[in-house]
């Protein structure tokens, strides 16, 4: 007889609480978050939020399905991209622990021109508008080559992409993204992220165009890019030169994907009245914008050498700004000296040819042991400074404070060799 009643207690405990889940799950259902048109958790757009979207992210992560109705419903947690994460997320939602995604959260802001912070203007220091008030260009899904996860630099939470060759497919633009591009994502302890990205471009009539994209936001929920392209004045895309661009970027680590949407917003008023300012924290040195110039230095010791392979010029000729553009990827190589490493195949010497001719290689080293280091070396030829970016518990943090210079490259094989020296005051 005790036996029966304790598992005929038991029995509605367990039903009470399937009940208890049942109900959470349906209520949930009901309480959809609208955001810029996107219901976030609505994974299959019937415009509730129920266990069908949780098992379609379920379906996803398990790589069960490679796609999902509505990627960016599914990134609940507005990272960026749909993972694990946002399944706990939902998780929770559906059980009532929490009453609104993180996405959802802080986009009262959306709407409001953002201004960006006087150190990363992203080429509108006057203010950013929302990229969906203006008219799309094109959108396009770059596949990722490599993905570098550095952790806490002297700059903040620092990752590093590198990107594969690429379709873009419009009825406005058609080209390929080069590979070998790099895009770098920064995050602040105060949630702000900063974003550059360095693309080569080949357009259907067979001419490169260069861009630049700097982006930033005031959390990951609204980062907004905008998009510097240099096309030749003489080609069928120089209209590229006189437009304002801005637009989204959202890693999907899922695929190992970025899409990119850039949106013309040339004939868009900044509300600056009704705006949101990036503010940032002061504790640790702002990430800079150009790269840097030395300053009463003279080279000291011998601190590494380069053996730097390239491809082919992609030459983009004369463009806006009196620039002459001409880039050079960086395919590879070593590095040899106080540390030993090995040249990642990506980036490349972005060089002005214009009076007076500049260089600026933007590149990644990775160490014989498994860091990887940011390296950037720039300037006019006979005082090129090489600057470096590296975790910043790492043995080679000392990378992040010393200060170096650099010899002009020497030709030699299939690339060009130089060597880095410790400056001296």
């Amino acid at each position: 007889m005790y036996n029966f009643s304790f598992r005929k207690v038991s029995f509605l405990a367990i039903l009470i609480g399937l009940l208890f889940f049942s109900f959470m799950i349906m209520g949930a259902s009901a309480a959809t978050q609208s955001v810029g048109g996107t219901i976030y958790g609505d994974v299959n757009m019937d415009n509730v939020v129920d266990a069908v979207d949780l098992a379609l992210i379920k379906s996803y992560l398990l790589g069960k399905t490679d796609t999902l109705p509505n990627l960016e419903a599914a990134d609940v947690n507005g990272d960026g991209s749909a993972d694990a994460l946002d399944f706990a997320e939902m998780k929770k939602y559906l059980l009532g622990i929490i009453s609104e995604f993180p996405a959802s959260q802080n986009n009262n802001n959306s709407d409001k021109t953002l201004i960006p912070h006087e150190s990363w203007t992203c080429g509108m220091s006057s203010g950013i508008p929302k990229p969906e008030k203006g008219t799309l260009v094109f959108e396009a899904t770059l596949k990722l080559d490599k993905s570098y996860n550095l952790g806490k630099t002297q700059y903040g939470q620092r990752k590093a992409f590198v990107i594969q060759n690429s379709s873009i497919n419009s009825s406005k633009f058609n080209g390929t993204v080069m590979s070998g591009g790099l895009d770098f994502q920064l995050e602040l302890s105060n949630g702000v992220i900063e974003i550059e990205q360095l693309l080569m471009i080949r357009a259907n009539d067979g001419s490169y165009i260069h861009l630049r994209s700097a982006g930033t936001g005031i959390n990951q929920n609204d980062v907004r890019i905008v998009y510097d392209f240099e096309a030749p004045n003489s080609s069928s895309s120089n209209w590229l030169n006189s437009g304002k661009f801005v637009g989204r970027r959202t890693v999907d680590t899922a695929t190992n994907t970025i899409k990119i949407s850039v949106y013309d917003v040339s004939n868009i008023s900044l509300d600056t009245a009704n705006a949101v300012k990036i503010t940032k924290p002061t504790d640790v040195p702002y990430q800079p914008w150009n790269y840097r110039l030395a300053s009463n230095e003279r080279r000291g010791n011998v601190f590494i050498t380069e053996q730097v392979a390239l491809g082919g010029s992609q030459s983009v000729g004369a463009t806006k700004n009196g620039r002459n553009r001409n880039v050079i990827p960086i395919t590879g190589g070593t590095v040899t000296g106080n540390l030993t490493a090995k040249i990642i195949a990506a980036g490349a010497d972005y060089q002005n040819l214009s009076n007076p001719m500049t260089i600026d290689a933007r590149y990644l080293w990775e160490t014989n042991d498994g860091e990887i280091i940011i390296v950037r070396n720039g300037g006019q030829f006979g005082s090129l400074v090489p600057t470096f970016e590296v975790r910043a518990d790492s043995k080679y943090s000392y990378l992040n404070q010393k200060l170096y210079l650099s010899s002009d490259p020497g030709m030699g094989g299939n690339g060009v060799s130089i060597t880095f020296y410790e400056s001296v005051k």
